[in-house]
């Protein structure tokens, strides 16, 4: 069984930071990919960054030069550093791995998200 673990979400000032975290863990074989993506109510759950195994890294344009995602490979772990905070930054972020588990097939898999409100 895998799960994804996710923290880090809060309450900030527009222009403020945050840095979100997501562990995933269990019987784990290969991990291909993770991300956040974020869904603010009313909305589809959207992309907002990914990172494969290999470093490489992609993110939705009104997200680029304030958000860094980050990984470390050793621990399953990744990160998302969110600077310059905006309302319309405000959501539930989820996090997500494309992943192999241990005698298992490839799939998707999803954290129970954390809600992120930028709000003076």
């Amino acid at each position: 069984q895998v799960q994804l673990v996710e923290s880090g979400g809060g309450l900030v000032q527009p222009g403020g930071s945050l840095r979100l975290s997501c562990t995933a863990s269990g019987r784990i074989f290969s991990i291909y990919a993770m991300g956040w993506y974020r869904q603010a109510p009313g909305k589809q759950r959207d992309v907002v960054a990914t990172i494969t195994s290999g470093g490489s890294t992609n993110y939705r344009d009104s997200v680029k030069g304030r958000f860094t995602i980050s990984r470390d490979g050793a621990k399953n772990t990744v990160y998302l550093q969110m600077n310059g905070l905006k309302p319309e930054d405000t959501a539930v972020y989820y996090c997500y791995s494309d992943l192999i588990p241990r005698l298992g097939r490839r799939s998707d898999y999803w954290g129970q998200g954390t809600r992120v409100t930028v709000s003076s």
